[in-house]
């Protein structure tokens, strides 16, 4: 196969040769590029559902969730990683292994990357817990994070916790050995038991400035240590309603693009109507403004981003090019989580996870090949 457009790398009109692996991307002649551009397949770290689809219901049949990843897969994203927040043990572990079932049964489940899971071992306190429920909040346990390796078949790549707990360097130490990504999110934890998370192995901030007290003091506070400190990569959600421009601005010049990643944290009603829908065991309304907040509340609960719609929002509130703005999306979530054959771009000998896009107002999405297959 092959496809022919700009690349979004180097803006050079390009002919890319693959069957499953790129296997050359040559110069070509632009004799009519359409206004095509050629960029690898997106990559989200953290999605919560999709489509109407909750991946936090152990028992979400498999139909629904192939819905659910179809609709995902044409918003770009070739590889994602389902994510299963806060539960009661044997309800995370049921929802884990109803996505491990999808990622072994479904026509496409090669598309889950991996798994993200962000809780149970975060702050209780208000604020920094965000919409995760309070009832189910615990310290970390190598026990129960043992049950989800062999619930998904030893995929789970990334864990969000916070640091504030006794035995986080611990337990951070114990799962970065077996590769897993850590991350530090829903937190209110000082300068030093970052400091130690970090030392123990955390590399990552998980959407940074969100799922944080109202009021903080000026300094020090657990934003700036984490903006500051050099080893923390930072995922951001970049909708216009986690995060205004003024603070994207800011924390990107702190991170710097190489170590900043787009996330949609998108839950069940991204790519849906305006309406009720569920995350876990809590209702969750998306408004006809566009936000997803719990039922009865204005506590957002996840996103109805679309990872392409992401793009295009971090160029026009940050100000980066469409190469910084891909890169987000493609090769930094893949180094950040160690996701082979995805780290080095649109090169040869890399997967051939492909996007064809348009990039005007918006990015819109024209065609998307999975291991070379178009989907």
């Amino acid at each position: 196969m092959i496809c022919s457009a700009r690349n979004t790398a180097t803006g050079e009109f390009v002919s890319v040769d693959f069957d499953d692996v790129i296997r050359s991307v040559t110069p070509a002649t632009a004799l009519d590029d359409g206004g095509l551009w050629i960029a690898p397949g997106f990559i989200d770290i953290q999605v919560n559902g999709f489509a109407g689809v909750d991946f936090n219901r152990p028992g979400t049949p498999l139909p629904n969730l192939q819905r659910a990843f179809d609709l995902i897969l044409s918003t770009g994203v070739t590889r994602c990683l389902p994510t299963v927040i806060t539960g009661p043990p044997d309800h995370m572990l049921g929802c884990l292994r109803n996505l491990a079932r999808a990622r072994r049964e479904l026509p496409r489940g090669r598309a889950i990357a991996g798994f993200h899971v962000e809780g149970p071992y975060i702050s209780d306190e208000d604020g920094p817990r965000g919409a995760h429920p309070l009832a189910s909040v615990r310290p970390p346990d190598l026990d129960e994070y043992r049950r989800w390796q062999e619930a998904t078949d030893g995929v789970i790549r990334l864990i969000t916790l916070s640091p504030h707990w006794p035995d986080a360097a611990a337990f951070i130490e114990a799962v970065t050995r077996d590769g897993v990504t850590v991350s530090i999110g829903h937190t209110g934890a000082t300068t030093d038991q970052i400091a130690a998370a970090v030392d123990a192995g955390a590399t990552l901030s998980t959407h940074i400035g969100n799922a944080g007290h109202s009021v903080l003091p000026k300094h020090p506070n657990y934003i700036w240590d984490q903006l500051a400190e050099d080893r923390l990569k930072a995922s951001f959600i970049v909708d216009g309603i986690h995060l205004g421009p003024a603070f994207l601005r800011a924390a990107l010049r702190a991170k710097t693009i190489s170590r900043s990643v787009l996330v949609t944290d998108a839950s069940a009603p991204a790519g849906a109507e305006p309406g009720r829908y569920w995350l876990g065991d809590q209702a969750a309304d998306l408004t006809a403004d566009g936000r997803v907040v719990l039922a009865g509340t204005n506590r957002l609960a996840g996103s109805a981003l679309k990872m392409n719609d992401a793009v295009a929002n971090m160029m026009r509130m940050a100000g980066v090019s469409l190469s910084e703005a891909i890169d987000m999306a493609t090769v930094n979530p893949a180094r950040t989580i160690g996701l082979e054959g995805h780290t080095k771009g649109l090169v040869e000998g890399e997967t051939a996870d492909l996007v064809l896009l348009r990039a005007g107002e918006g990015i819109t999405v024209d065609s998307v090949y999975l291991n070379g297959e178009r989907v």
